[in-house]
């Protein structure tokens, strides 16, 4: 039985190669979450987590005359979530389950208190989710590109 979720942790990809010590303390803000179905968090909520995905499947949808528009969709080793990051610390769009949902919910609040007190987890951190920023970033450009074109046609 698994009485910490560390072993968890270290071997996401998003965590990997993370220095023992920082990821004791990311541990200390971790839980294991469950979520059969619905919103895992909705637009101008407060932010107040991100999530490894374990299992299961969500998608990402912004608001639109439509109805919601899904501009990604996450499973097994994505990570969600970087509001909590940045003041004012809310959603900027939905995150809701299209399958049971597996996941390590990790505190913002807890974690932004751990960067204030050690400058190396937040420099790890902030690394580790501009890699994932710039990552998201080119996969919406790409998306965007699509789209254009196939309006086009």
């Amino acid at each position: 039985m698994i009485t910490t979720l560390e072993p968890i942790l270290r071997e996401h990809p998003f965590f990997q190669g993370m220095e023992a010590e920082n990821l004791a303390c990311v541990t200390s803000c971790a839980q294991n979450i469950h979520q059969k179905d619905g919103f895992l968090f909705r637009e101008k909520e407060p932010a107040n987590h991100f999530y490894l995905i374990r299992e299961g499947k969500l998608s990402l949808e912004v608001a639109s005359r439509t109805g919601p528009l899904v501009i990604d969709t996450l499973d097994a080793g994505d990570v969600v979530g970087w509001s909590w990051l940045f003041p004012p610390y809310q959603w900027h769009f939905d995150a809701r389950a299209l399958e049971p949902l597996r996941a390590v919910a990790l505190n913002g609040k807890c974690l932004r208190q751990k960067c204030e007190t050690d400058t190396r987890l937040g420099f790890d951190l902030m690394r580790r989710f501009s890699r994932l920023l710039v990552e998201r970033l080119q996969a919406t450009r790409l998306r965007l590109v699509e789209a254009y074109e196939e309006n086009r046609q």
